[in-house]
């Protein structure tokens, strides 16, 4: 005599699904672990280039105009060149949304101007040219005053700032955006003979601070 044995059809549907689960389970596995190794990856690379910040000086600065129609609106006029370097042996750069203006005494003197993005190569160093303009821009004041205080003292400080986004470049992999900020001191001859028609300059190389 022979024994049969059979399995419900409850059994056969809680098996099924014990293994449907288990499917799951090591696809699942298999992914998180691929994207583990993918960050682990990208983290070593990261690590093993650690791109360092540019770098940027003002190599020239000339004021044309600084002017007031009215005694708290300011005209001015000034063309800055800077000398910008990428630092980095294998990490290039891509500069975005780049803005420069001119401030004195904490107090913008020009409107914002945009500058033209560009990319630098490893190791590269690029000028740049940005003229700069304001218009009845409205000023503190006291403004005509700390100009004649420095103009008797022989000199004027500005200060030239430049702020944007970057993105970092390692072969065909590109990084998201990152702010940075420029600050430059520009420190200029401004003297009680100096002609009234002659741009104010300067041409002694400053070097930048750089944020990122």
């Amino acid at each position: 005599m022979s024994q049969v044995f059979s399995k419900s059809p409850k059994h056969c549907a809680e098996r099924r699904r014990f293994t449907i689960s288990k499917s799951h389970k090591k696809l699942f596995f298999a992914f998180s672990s691929f994207l583990t190794l993918l960050l682990a990856f990208i983290f070593l690379i990261w690590l093993t280039l650690h791109p360092s910040k540019p770098q940027f000086s003002l190599t020239q600065a000339d004021i044309y105009q600084l002017s007031l129609t009215r005694p708290s609106l300011l005209n001015s006029s000034i063309q800055l060149t800077f000398l910008s370097k990428n630092p980095n042996k294998r990490v290039a750069i891509y500069y975005d949304q780049l803005l420069a203006y001119a401030s004195y005494k904490g107090q913008q003197i020009t409107a914002d101007t945009t500058l033209p993005p560009f990319y630098q190569d490893h190791e590269e160093a690029n000028l740049l040219t940005a003229f700069l303009q304001g218009t009845a821009l409205p000023v503190a004041p006291s403004f005509g005053y700390e100009v004649g205080r420095d103009q008797i003292a022989g000199k004027i400080v500005l200060s030239l700032k430049v702020n944007g986004k970057l993105r970092w470049k390692v072969g065909s992999w590109v990084s998201g955006r990152y702010r940075f900020n420029v600050n430059c001191v520009s420190i200029i001859a401004f003297g009680p003979n100096t002609a009234p028609t002659s741009p104010l300059s300067s041409n002694r190389g400053t070097q930048c601070s750089t944020t990122v």
